[in-house]
């Protein structure tokens, strides 16, 4: 079951459509969705998290605790919308798409995908792009590369 958690006001819309499109994400990729739960939260709450389990002492856009049990995805995943908000504008991108786009990267990263190297990033990048325009662009009925 995937379920969305606010430590911070977040306007995150068409939940039950998003779950559905995370849900076929995790099949076409291989995988059956569990209890994966998103806590919508401030960079704050995230550092603290940061701190205390990882040692940084700076505040990410997102981290992502996986407790798969084999093909089966189960995660708690962070998202700081401080930071997602400071990239947006970075990136000069929309704030919806920046979100959505942290939101496939932890479902992609519970999916085996890495981001270490430039090759990995690389393939982390179209994969999320690839997301991002079918979540935005095409009927969501079907998930397929």
């Amino acid at each position: 079951m995937i379920s969305f958690h606010f430590q911070m006001q977040c306007n995150l819309k068409d939940r039950i459509k998003l779950k559905a499109f995370i849900n076929n994400l995790i099949k076409k990729e291989g995988y059956i969705a569990g209890d994966i739960s998103f806590v919508f939260c401030s960079d704050d709450y995230i550092l603290d998290i940061n701190r205390e389990f990882l040692d940084h002492n700076y505040p990410t856009d997102i981290i992502t605790f996986d407790y798969h049990n084999k093909k089966q995805l189960n995660a708690e995943i962070y998202i700081s919308l401080d930071t997602i908000r400071e990239n947006s504008k970075f990136f000069k991108s929309e704030f919806n798409k920046e979100l959505h786009r942290v939101i496939f990267h932890g479902i992609l990263h519970l999916c085996k995908y890495k981001d270490k190297t430039q090759k990995e990033k690389e393939l982390m990048r179209k994969m999320e792009d690839f997301y991002l325009d079918k979540y935005f662009n095409v009927s969501h009925d079907t998930v397929s590369p």
